[in-house]
């Protein structure tokens, strides 16, 4: 579990977070939502340190990342996977080899090792005969795949997924979504991803967080969003016709 406790931060004069306070569990989908200017990407920076909060806390099952020693902090990357918005793969290097990249950097495992884990994970979401193939060679969906593939294969405690539907036709990206949210269930991860895509929300939203103007202005789940009276959230999530017939439909069932 991911706890941020009060968090702010600011760039010169304008403040961004403003106390923010929730938690991200564990073996679930966790969702970070809202507009552009929201805040959302500033709270992932701030929860992968690249972005130091000026006030507040965010630990990690119980470790205050501020009070870490630079060793600890260290360790603690180890147990972090990413997912880019663009994939981020190296475009010289075989899928094989973007997946086995931080297993050779960051481990001590032996050429043997190394490959039975890669081979695992390839398989794992669903690779097939790309072992050799470059990043040009393969499809966009196919290209994220290989960077979950490369987010877990240092098993991960905890998974960070920048707008990972980005760029993808809506039959790939609901396949995407399905592939994080098993392997979050099957590895029990705390994972936490930054999007923009209502698709996603209503399809493995199991814990959402929706900012505004760097508030916190609403937190619950998919079926919580149909109940709720919040008008930041309604206003936000139902502003397609669509997302108003649903919530309407769930409402007459009940």
């Amino acid at each position: 579990m991911i706890e941020v406790k009060n968090v702010e931060k600011s760039f010169g004069d304008s403040k961004v977070l403003k106390g923010i306070t929730t938690t991200f569990e564990t073996g679930k989908t966790n969702l970070i939502i809202g507009q552009s200017g929201s805040g959302k990407t500033v709270l992932l920076k701030s929860l992968l340190g690249i972005h130091t909060p000026d006030s507040g806390t965010i630990s990690f099952d119980g470790r205050i990342y501020s009070d870490l020693t630079d060793d600890e902090r260290r360790a603690l990357r180890t147990e972090i996977g990413m997912v880019f918005q663009g994939s981020a793969l190296f475009d010289s290097m075989t899928v094989e080899e973007n997946v086995g990249f931080p297993l050779k950097m960051f481990t001590e495992k032996t050429p043997a090792e190394i490959k039975e884990r890669v081979d695992f994970v390839i398989e794992r979401v669903n690779l097939i005969d790309a072992h050799h193939k470059k990043p040009s060679e393969i499809s966009g969906g196919m290209q994220k795949r290989v960077a979950i593939a490369r987010a877990i294969v240092n098993n991960p405690k905890y998974l960070f997924c920048d707008e990972p539907n980005s760029g993808l036709d809506p039959k790939t990206a609901i396949v995407i979504d399905n592939l994080i949210q098993e392997i979050t269930q099957e590895y029990n991860i705390t994972t936490v991803i930054n999007t923009h895509d209502m698709n996603s929300v209503m399809e493995i939203g199991e814990k959402i967080v929706f900012l505004k103007q760097g508030i916190l202005a609403w937190e619950g789940s998919k079926k919580d969003i149909f109940k709720t009276d919040n008008e930041a959230i309604v206003d936000f999530v139902y502003s397609s016709n669509l997302f108003k017939k649903i919530r309407k439909a769930q409402n007459k069932e009940e």
